[in-house]
Formats: C-alpha cells, structure tokens, sequence
C-alpha cells in the first residue's frame, strides 16, 4: 500500500472522554486511542510540550505530521492562547477528508473554543490561517514529498514537531530512519519531537538521528514513579530533563533497543510501499539475528516476564 492508495472508508467513533475520533479502514486503525482524542492530545502533546518554557509574547514554531482531524492543532492553539504565545504553523497531510468530517460534527465543533476552531475552519476551506494566535499552511500530500520542502525553510528552527502517523505497522513509510532523520534536522536545539509511539525501531531511528530519548508519563501514573510502559516518545538535539510530563526510559525500555525490534524501517528513495518496507526490515532483522548482532525481542520479553505481544 502507498500513501496514495489509502483514500478509504473513514467512520467516527466514540471514545472514552466523549471526543470526536475516526477509524480508517485502509489502515484499520483509529485515529486516536480509546481514551479519546482530547485526552490523547492534551498528555502527548499539550503537556509534554512544556509551553512553560516560553516567555510570553513569543512565537512558537511548530510542524505538525498527520494534522487528520485537527485536534492536536486545537489543543495546542487553546494551550498558546492561554500563555500569550503565538504559533508559526506548518502541517504535513495527505486527505483532507478527516479534517472536514470533524469540523461537520457538533460534538467536535462542542470541544474546543472559537478561537481555536476558527484556524482549523480556515484551513479546511483554503489551506492557510492567521489570527490573533499567529499563522500556519498546510501542505497536501505524502509527507515524505512535502518535509524537504518545511527543510529547506525551517531547518534548525522548529520549537516542536507532532507526529501522529498511524502505527509502525500499519504505515512505515513515516516511521523510517530517513523519514525521522529529516523531522529532526528541522528541531532547533532545544526542540522537541512528541509522539503516542514507544515503538523501539522508532527510538532506534530517533537515536540514530542525533537526539536524546524521554519516555511520556502515563496520564494515570504519578510523576517518578518507574511505570514499565509509557505514555510515547519525546525526543530533543539537548537532554530531556525529568518533569511531570517526561521521564528517563527505563531499564528495560534501554534494552528494548537492543533487540530486533528497534531494526529501522528503511526508505532511502522516499516512494517505497509499506510491504516493501516492511519486507527489507524483516530480511534485516533475520540477518542480523543471524549473525548474533542483536538479540530476539522474546529473549528480552522472557528476561523481563511480559507476555508475548505486550510490546
């Protein structure tokens, strides 16, 4: 499958804190998790975003990847508005059906304030916004076209990347080592890259890239306390200091990226499908196995006690 096949059946769902989701058939999958879209945006990006940081009357340069239906955007335009912060917005999006299906909805409509929903509308009739909380575009397409394009103008300067691909799995080709190495050339030095995704070939690729590793606090979790799994992924050029938000990777999230699972999804042309891709990385897992340079995940699942597929 390529990103330009899967214009496919999308359907809403209901979710456990009563926001607006979708479920892709082409990818079946949600968009969000069953927690809900608001609650997903609000512990992956709002909180570990630390707008804190960032003195008020500032601007904030964000890039968001897989906009879908715009409830990232919304978060964090709610969030700015609410510190006096402005953003200067890029998004990566290949259909603009999921944005247009949310902002038809009440009960989307119902979530967020005017202020935040009227950048969104704007970008679903033109593609572009500006208000009192600042500018952005978005850019049509597949993502892995469109990032040389945010490259060339934003490298080095981007205060927080969103990456809300679907999963690994279901769509490698913005998982890749390539696809991560360019959103990372974009961070500036104390950026951040936030993701749902814990997956260990990501961590792999992130680390690969240049950039130090925090794991997401759990949303139902105490800060400091030594969870097995997280909430996902914060990546940054500096180190990620312990927060409410963010916390060291475990243990045993360290060695995780020592087995077969953290092998990179690879796509040095930028056009390969999700079956080539994940093809080559299964051959590169089973040479390597092989060869004894990594060690199987269910040796590593063994070692820790956790049951087959809990990764």
């Amino acid at each position: 499958m390529t990103l330009s096949d899967c214009a496919a059946e999308l359907s809403p769902r209901s979710t456990a804190d009563g926001s607006f989701s979708l479920f892709s058939s082409a990818f079946a999958e949600r968009f969000h998790s069953a927690s809900g879209a608001l609650s997903e945006a609000r512990h992956t990006v709002v909180g570990p975003a630390e707008l804190e940081r960032f003195l008020p009357g500032s601007t904030v340069v964000v890039v968001d990847v897989c906009v879908g239906t715009g409830s990232n955007t919304a978060a964090l335009l709610e969030a700015a508005a609410s510190r006096q912060l402005q953003l200067h917005w890029r998004g990566l999006e290949l259909d603009s059906r999921p944005l247009q299906l949310a902002l038809a909805d009440r009960g989307f409509g119902a979530q967020w304030s005017a202020e935040a929903l009227a950048p969104l509308h704007q970008l679903a009739a033109a593609g572009h916004w500006s208000s009192s909380l600042g500018s952005g575009e978005i850019l049509w397409g597949d993502a892995r076209g469109r990032l040389a394009e945010l490259s060339s103008a934003l490298q080095g300067q981007v205060d927080l990347v969103l990456h809300d691909a679907f999963s690994p799995r279901r769509c490698p080709q913005l998982w890749s080592l390539e696809f991560l190495a360019g959103l990372a050339q974009l961070l500036a030095p104390q950026g951040r890259l936030l993701s749902y995704c814990s997956a260990a070939a990501v961590r792999a690729s992130l680390k690969l890239a240049g950039l130090q590793l925090a794991s997401l606090q759990r949303p139902q979790q105490p800060a400091g306390s030594l969870e097995r799994w997280c909430g996902g992924t914060a990546a940054s050029p500096s180190a990620l200091p312990a927060s409410t938000w963010l916390r060291p990777l475990t243990p045993m999230e360290l060695e995780h990226l020592g087995t077969n699972a953290a092998e990179p999804y690879r796509d040095p042309s930028g056009c390969n499908s999700a079956a080539q891709l994940l093809a080559q990385r299964s051959l590169q897992q089973q040479q390597r196995l092989a060869r004894g340079e990594i060690e199987s995940t269910s040796a590593w699942r063994r070692r820790w006690g956790l049951a087959r597929g809990s990764t």
